[in-house]
């Protein structure tokens, strides 16, 4: 089942597929210009346009009143959960709610008084408006809604929808846990939307859904093109793709609950990328032999998608030693990261590309998925080397303030004369020499 790589063996052209992962971000130019003619048709048709691509794609007919989730909905919803669900639900909001409670805490407004009078600072608050989308096209997700919403709860952004697509094959309805997680972090506006459709009509707003500012939750391909399309228009939107993850194990690690782990994330879908990266290839053996036992227990698509993550997208692979491990994972800059080391903890700063470093054996994917807390929506594609995981901050902004005194502006009329003139804008100069200032 785990394809066995040694990473030495590798040549750059091997090396460049794997961390592409195995090219399953591929998109047909086919794919692409569908969905933009399906954003241009929102843009000039609106509901209508939202409407047809319910029928089209959801197979649900409505009208646009029938949009918008209503309260007869949001109770059913309410008296179908289980009590079991409805308390993991309300423990998985209360530690997502507690990390970015925390972390605002630590995002606040502030200045600096630089020299005598001269004062700069940030005034930090929410973003004025914002969607979430949550997927239902291969199942429910209602940990997507609670890891991204509550974000957006806490920054406290004022106007704040969802977007849901209806359950596949049903008649139109959302599943019952998301609109829980929906009530439970008081969100009233939820609207079942065909998913790109959905991200267009947000983007430019339509008669029943508002145009927002931010547009943030993960998709299939469809929608990830309909975010970037988002973004040509001014949105903020944050591409999430598909699931990936890397485990560093050393001698010391159980092959059981690395199998665990490794098909934690491979199930997800057959454009999962999983690998595991050490130096004792009788662990790999131990670990394959594992994941083969567990996986036949799997269901046949979940079944289907670990042999694509752990097989033709990634797999193990073989390393010289530990420091040759910790590049290999840098290099790779996976969503998820787990160190299955002995005294993981000493070796967490050596990790500087990863959206979550989970520490120890103990600490398995699926709990960081659903009940740690800590960001589960996180940056995939490699992009973990140069962004974070969706918190508070993003949906924050931050406006910079400054303020020179007369004293102050002395400080820095010339430095600012100076620059202004080696550039060409002999209005910059004026402004500094009409206060007197700034002269030779």
């Amino acid at each position: 089942m785990l394809k066995t790589q040694n990473w030495n063996s590798l040549d750059d052209a091997e090396r460049t597929w794997l961390r592409q992962r195995g090219h399953a971000h591929e998109v047909s130019t086919d794919l692409e210009s569908a969905i933009r003619d399906l954003v241009e048709d929102v843009r000039l048709r609106g509901d209508h346009a939202l409407c047809e691509a319910l029928k089209t794609f959801d197979g649900f007919d409505v009208e646009p009143a029938g949009l918008l989730v209503t309260d007869a909905e949001f109770a059913a919803a309410d008296a179908a959960v289980s009590d079991d669900l409805r308390a993991a639900i309300k423990a998985m909001i209360a530690n997502i709610r507690g990390f970015n409670e925390a972390l605002s805490s630590r995002r606040q407004s502030w200045t600096e008084e630089l020299a005598p009078g001269h004062v700069v600072g940030e005034i930090v608050g929410p973003v004025a408006s914002a969607a979430v989308f949550c997927p239902s096209g291969k199942a429910s997700y209602p940990s997507v809604l609670a890891q991204v919403a509550t974000a957006a709860v806490v920054a406290g952004v004022p106007e704040l929808i969802v977007l849901v697509p209806p359950v596949p094959g049903g008649s139109g309805e959302i599943d019952a846990a998301v609109l829980v997680v929906a009530q439970e972090l008081g969100i009233e506006r939820v609207f079942r939307v065909n998913g790109p459709a959905g991200v267009a009509a947000a983007t430019f707003g339509t008669d029943t859904i508002p145009k927002v500012g931010t547009i943030i939750g993960p998709g299939s391909p469809p929608v990830a093109i309909a975010q970037l399309e988002a973004r040509r228009y001014g949105v903020n939107s944050l591409v999430l793709g598909p699931s990936e993850s890397l485990i560093i194990a050393d001698s010391s690690a159980d092959p059981a609950l690395l199998a665990a782990d490794l098909l934690n994330e491979a199930e997800h879908g057959t454009d999962s990328t999983v690998l595991l990266v050490t130096t004792d290839e009788a662990l790999v053996a131990a670990t394959d032999a594992e994941a083969e036992r567990q996986a036949a227990a799997l269901p046949p698509e979940r079944r289907e998608a670990v042999e694509a993550a752990l097989g033709s997208n990634g797999g193990a692979i073989i390393v010289d030693d530990l420091d040759t491990a910790f590049e290999v994972a840098n290099w790779f800059s996976s969503e998820h990261l787990q160190l299955a080391l002995a005294d993981a903890w000493s070796h967490v700063d050596r990790i500087t590309d990863a959206g979550e470093i989970l520490v120890g054996q103990t600490t398995p994917l699926s709990a960081g998925n659903f009940a740690i807390g800590a960001p589960a929506a996180l940056p995939t594609g490699g992009f973990a080397s140069h962004s974070s995981g969706v918190t508070v901050e993003a949906f924050q902004k931050a406006s910079s303030v400054g303020h020179l005194s007369d004293a102050a502006l002395d400080g820095v009329a010339r430095t600012t004369v100076v620059l202004a003139e080696h550039e060409g804008f002999p209005a910059h100069v004026n402004a500094i020499h009409i206060r007197g200032k700034g002269h030779k």
